[in-house]
């Protein structure tokens, strides 16, 4: 009995804690990769937060700086994809979900601020969107949308701390865009549970802009629709 072959061939568990340790390698490398853009995606938040209290002449300077966070950004985002997309993608995409979310809203939002010479882009980060034909990294529709999402609550808090700055047009531009990406939003047919109560808040802050400008209108601090038409014909 004791010469006949094993039933269970001892090299395969050999191999499989080789298989295990790869993985482990792969998770290591990738989590490294996350880290260093949670920094960079930290330092241009930071950035981004100054914005709240930055005067709408000096935002120029202050985007220039977020540029140059984003490109960081870039820069590490690059490295993830060449790593990423020689593994499934779907195995290790939970890793960088999150991180990668903020990563296009730190470049949406400084695009809405002017920087990059676009508006609400995230072409910055330089990747192919929804990939379909192959599996490798890239970012999905969902992390975008995601990241609009993100982005009106900020912009809803730029509209109060901007009347604070003595900016009463600042509000009827962030009141303009919100009401027209919620517009957008609701054209689309969400199955995500996630994505399809995140985009139903946003129109939360499209209220709570509405109520800065009627605030604002209420004072005679800004225009009213039409006002203008009817001092044009007054005056003549």
């Amino acid at each position: 009995m004791s010469s006949e072959k094993p039933l269970l061939d001892p090299s395969i568990f050999a191999f499989l804690q080789d298989k295990l340790n790869e993985e482990t390698e792969i998770r290591d490398t990738l989590t490294q990769i996350i880290q260093r853009l949670e920094r960079a995606v930290s330092s241009a938040q930071a950035l981004l937060s100054r914005v709240h209290s930055t005067p709408r002449a000096r935002y120029p300077a202050l985007v220039a700086q977020v540029e140059d966070a984003v490109k960081e950004q870039v820069a590490i985002v690059a490295e993830l994809n060449k790593v990423a997309s020689q593994h499934p993608y779907y195995k290790y995409n939970q890793k960088w979900q999150r991180t990668m979310q903020n990563a296009i809203g730190t470049a949406i939002y400084c695009g809405w601020l002017g920087g990059f010479g676009t508006e609400s882009q995230p072409a910055e980060l330089g990747l192919p969107t929804n990939l379909k034909d192959r599996d490798a990294f890239h970012i999905t529709i969902e992390e975008y949308l995601l990241s609009l999402t993100d982005l009106t609550p900020e912009l809803s808090r730029l509209a109060t701390n901007a009347v604070t700055l003595g900016d009463f047009e600042l509000p009827m531009t962030i009141s303009a865009f919100v009401k027209d990406l919620f517009g957008g939003f609701q054209l689309l047919n969400l199955k995500n549970d996630i994505l399809r109560k995140r985009a139903d808040a946003v129109k939360y802050d499209v209220k709570r802009v509405e109520d800065v400008v009627y605030d604002l209108s209420l004072r005679g601090l800004v225009k009213r629709q039409g006002e203008g038409d009817t001092e044009m014909k007054t005056s003549e």
